[in-house]
């Protein structure tokens, strides 16, 4: 399924049912009194987040959303029927703008939240209603009230636990297919990853947690470098990064430069995620050269204070080891007193 994580959309509720000018009229009753029923509530358009769904794309087809109109009041005090909601279904982590002024509006960040995106009009009184001692035949009566029609620009955030992030080409698709149920696309070439996937780790019953291959990033990227600030979005919902270094001797890069680099983007684009709490792993040591740029990545890393995680995303080894330290991290950010 193609993945759309921005979209504008229109929405207009329904309006009210006119409320009915009547009056009796029966056999032997020559001053029947009002009788007009009130008109139904138009339909609200309601946007509601829905976990079964990860993406916009549905919202990209269709961009226009229209809820029914309350009915009308009748004779006999027959009030008009109210109108349908309008239920249209987002994934979690989608944020609203207004899409005339481009002000945030709400932040549906949260499964099973319905937020009204636009209220429907109320249905107008009858003539019934506006019975009184000083007026006994009112001619009275409302006609139902507008909706509301609005634009908005929905931008989505994925929502996960963990956030796998590092350069291109240096194995995240290979990692999260090999920790989770996610099948993701993999390639050996720059950008193979074009939008987030999401996996779920299962290590039993109780030991879960949700982690996004977020799209492979670059210099410059939070100023638009790449497809930078569309990604870098993405890794503001997650809770822990886990930061994946390439030890593959041509590739061209030094990883530890590599980690310098890519924290000053997530630190340029936003402080607060600079200071995101992450897990350093060293991907590709089943290369002829890993071990021994792993222990020259170690030794560099060691006089600042960093612990890193090797691993063969490919060969599966290192995992578990990984794992665990990924599970501590969040316990510990669980925890009173933690950052989660």
């Amino acid at each position: 399924m193609k993945f759309v994580d921005e979209v504008k959309v229109f929405v207009q509720s329904g309006a009210g049912g006119d409320g009915c000018l009547s009056f009796r009229k029966e056999k032997y009753v020559p001053r029947g009194g009002p009788d007009g029923g009130d008109g139904g509530n138009g339909g609200d358009v309601v946007f509601v987040t829905d976990s079964s769904k990860n993406t916009l794309i549905d919202l990209a087809y269709k961009p226009q959303y229209r809820a029914k109109h309350g009915v009308h009041g009748k004779g006999k005090t027959q009030h008009g029927k109210n109108a349908p909601h309008l239920y249209v279904h987002l994934p979690a982590g989608v944020v609203v703008f207004d899409g005339e002024t481009g002000e945030m509006v709400v932040d549906l960040d949260e499964p099973d939240r319905e937020w009204i995106a636009a209220k429907g009009g109320r249905g107008g009184r009858g003539n019934a209603r506006f019975l009184s001692n000083a007026n006994r035949a009112p001619l009275e009566h409302e006609k139902g009230f507008p909706g509301e029609e609005r634009w908005y620009r929905l931008v989505l955030k994925s929502i996960a636990d963990v956030g796998l992030i590092g350069y291109p080409s240096v194995g995240k698709s290979t990692l999260i297919a090999a920790i989770s149920s996610a099948r993701p696309k993999v390639g050996a070439y720059p950008f193979t990853t074009l939008h987030p996937n999401l996996g779920t780790v299962d290590r039993d019953f109780e030991r879960r947690f949700v982690v996004a291959d977020l799209p492979g990033l670059i210099e410059g990227a939070h100023a638009g470098a790449g497809l930078g600030i569309r990604f870098l979005r993405h890794i503001e919902r997650t809770r822990l990064l886990v930061h994946l270094l390439d030890l593959d001797p041509h590739s061209g890069r030094d990883p530890l430069d590599d980690f310098h680099k890519l924290n000053h983007e997530l630190s340029s684009y936003s402080e607060e995620l600079g200071r995101r709490p992450q897990v350093i792993a060293a991907n590709k040591i089943d290369l002829p050269d890993g071990p021994e740029r792993l222990e020259a990545l170690r030794e560099a890393g060691a006089k600042e204070g960093l612990a890193i995680y090797p691993v063969s995303a490919r060969e599966g080894r290192g995992i578990a080891e990984l794992l665990d330290a990924i599970e501590a991290e969040l316990a510990a950010m669980n925890r009173p007193g933690g950052e989660g």
